[in-house]
């Protein structure tokens, strides 16, 4: 009996050894292909022509590939997003770990996780129908704008800032909670001075993998950031973003132009990479 144990135990090992290099071959794979495709064109275009060029004009005599603008569209749109997104999340999960009566608990729950649920592209048609107009009414602008871009993604991560943010309350030992409680203050202030400064690493992970999505978030936004390849000079310009630059124009690319669209994949990759080794920089700079 204690043979067969051990011998289950060796086989589900092994698939989880397997699990795991099928995930990081995989991921190696990806960065292969992008690179191998990407890197020579930035060499040969010119680094700086490619990464801070203010024209995208592919289909001229002489074709364009600077995607500055894009840049600065997709740093727009994800600081909109974080600025919308991570203070309500942050909050509602404040509410449901600590606050949240257990019936409405019961239902406000499966609502978040339902949002996580909800494909992109409905995300983005709601907004085209409902954002867009509002904004063009009330704001200005014709609707299809950083603004628009940024609320709608802000509202796209919230399953991921409190989902997570929620878990790393809960993971808090009760014992902070009561000995706070203990020594005189509040549940306000047990919760706000104690519970969620603790649960501050986990929050933070939180807010990471939400502007990772928040970047690299596509359909919904081709839909409604009026994809306009310019640099935006305030909040009711439209936008283009690398992530629908790649995907607007993919399909009908060849030669160089589609060079340069999996070249503008190496700059997201980078863009991304860089966004998560700062935050992780000071995550752990708190942690010591």
């Amino acid at each position: 009996m204690l043979n067969l144990k051990n011998t289950k135990e060796a086989a589900m090992k092994g698939v989880f050894f397997l699990s795991a290099c099928f995930s990081i071959i995989a991921l190696l794979l990806i960065i292969l292909f992008i690179f191998a495709n990407g890197v020579p064109f930035i060499a040969e275009y010119g680094f700086f022509d490619f990464i801070f060029g203010m024209d995208w004009a592919p289909t001229n005599n002489v074709p364009l590939y600077g995607i500055f603008p894009m840049i600065i569209g997709s740093i727009y749109v994800t600081l909109g997003a974080a600025i919308v997104g991570v203070p309500i999340g942050i909050l509602t999960a404040v509410f449901m770990a600590e606050f949240c009566p257990p019936i409405l608990y019961k239902v406000l729950k499966p609502a978040t996780n339902l949002m996580a649920a909800i494909p992109s592209i409905v995300y983005g048609f709601f907004a085209l129908r409902v954002f867009t107009p509002f904004i063009r009414e009330n704001i200005g602008g014709n609707g299809y704008s950083v603004l628009t871009a940024s609320v709608l993604l802000g509202i796209m991560i919230l399953p991921t800032v409190i989902g997570l943010s929620e878990s790393a309350l809960r993971a808090i030992p009760k014992t902070y909670y009561t000995g706070s409680v203990a020594l005189g203050a509040t549940h306000e202030r047990s919760v706000f001075r104690v519970l969620l400064p603790a649960a501050k690493s986990g929050i933070f992970s939180s807010v990471i993998l939400g502007i990772g999505r928040a970047i690299g978030e596509t359909m919904a936004v081709v839909l409604i950031a009026g994809n306009q390849a310019i640099i935006p000079d305030n909040l009711l310009s439209g936008v283009r973003t690398l992530t629908t630059n790649i995907v607007i124009e993919m399909a009908y690319a060849t030669g160089q132009h589609r060079e340069a669209l999996i070249a503008t994949a190496v700059v997201l990759f980078g863009f991304i990479l860089l966004i998560n080794s700062i935050f992780l920089y000071f995550k752990n700079k708190e942690a010591s």
